[in-house]
């Protein structure tokens, strides 16, 4: 009998508070190989919050966080070396580099000897040759979010977690890098704020309010909880 893998990533009852305030409480989901993972909720829900936890950023008052298995390491370095890689929210790019040396910071830091092929063939990948020597900063925002994305890749990580990689852009960027995302093979777990790009991009849905999981499932069955539509949905879908 063959013995299944374990999830990708498995959270297991985690819990973060920053002095009396609880950010999360009981927190529990999985992320499968190839699978895309949303989490969902309003601001203060604790999205991010799982993001840091998982990240090594924040040290949980209980629960777990285990990726292939193992407990999740805490420094950036060694989670690169298990195949982790996230963007973040405000990009934080390296403005006055250009976009193939931000792209080229993480493999360096792993100090891989084809560091300079794959930043350049992750940038082909995602439309940014034309782009490459030109410094990050001077970029239009869809470009600069695109380098992020790009400098998350290209380490080729088995698990990516997204920061709201929608926020900010327009519908025809937002088709794009559905069809990028689409065209992944690792794990990833996605926070967005964009209910049409979730919905249309991720497996299943985990939806946090006040910390606490109160769904979970794939879009329609969330799409189709009461209590997640009068919480989530109708108030996000009229933003």
């Amino acid at each position: 009998m063959t013995t299944p893998s374990p999830p990708r990533l498995a959270v297991r009852g985690l819990e973060v508070a920053f002095g009396g305030l609880t950010a999360l409480d009981g927190v529990d989901f999985d992320v499968h190989p190839g699978e895309t993972v949303a989490l969902i909720g309003p601001n203060g829900a604790g999205k991010t919050t799982v993001f840091n936890a998982v990240c090594g950023l924040v040290k949980p008052r209980k629960g777990t966080v285990r990726i292939d298995g193992r407990p999740a390491p805490a420094k950036t370095t060694r989670l690169l070396a298990a195949g982790v890689a996230r963007t973040l929210q405000g990009l934080g790019l390296f403005d006055r580099l250009t976009v193939l040396d931000n792209v080229r910071v993480p493999l360096v830091a792993l100090r891989d000897p084809d560091a300079d092929a794959k930043a350049r063939s992750t940038i082909e990948d995602l439309g940014l040759t034309g782009l490459a020597h030109r410094p990050a900063g001077a970029l239009p925002y869809p470009d600069r979010k695109r380098t992020a994305l790009a400098r998350a890749l290209a380490t080729g990580p088995a698990l990516l977690l997204l920061d709201e990689p929608a926020g900010g852009l327009g519908p025809g960027d937002i088709e794009d890098l559905a069809e990028v995302l689409d065209g992944l093979r690792c794990a990833i777990l996605l926070v967005e704020h964009h209910v049409d790009f979730v919905m249309a991009t991720a497996d299943r849905i985990v939806v946090l309010d006040f910390g606490r999981v109160i769904a979970a499932g794939t879009p329609d069955e969330v799409r189709n909880d009461p209590a997640v539509e009068a919480a989530y949905l109708g108030v996000e879908a009229a933003v």
